[in-house]
């Protein structure tokens, strides 16, 4: 079982930056792949970004803004979002899958997902 607790979301201006973390519990996390998702209200869950142990992914709406990272000694996955535009107001949700999760994009994919942190960029 792996628990997943979102934090570092926030109230910020248009062009500012935050950085979410995603600390998961589970002595093999490395070998999971992680997802950031996002819903906005009144849409439905959208990809943000992915990391397993090859490689990363980003979606189109956030390629060049967004980045996201881990550090497996803190069981942790990071997602620097910089040059912020209202339209990434959401909540974003972490999601953990054992092993290479395909198509990461897939939120039926996962297993386990975190409570949420919501993001608010105004203009």
């Amino acid at each position: 079982q792996v628990q997943l607790v979102e934090s570092g979301g926030g109230l910020v201006q248009a062009g500012d930056s935050l950085t979410l973390s995603c600390a998961a519990s589970g002595r093999t996390f490395s070998l999971y792949t992680v997802a950031w998702f996002r819903r906005a209200p009144g849409e439905e869950r959208q990809f943000v970004a992915a990391i397993n142990y090859i490689r990363t992914y980003h979606a189109d709406s956030v390629k060049g803004r967004f980045t996201i990272s881990r550090d497996n000694a803190k069981n942790t996955v990071y997602l620097q979002m910089n040059s912020l535009k209202p339209e990434d107001t959401a909540v974003y949700y972490c999601a953990a899958a054992k092993g290479n999760a395909v198509p990461v994009t897939d939120n039926g994919r996962y297993d386990y997902w975190g409570q949420g942190t919501q993001v608010t960029v105004s203009s």
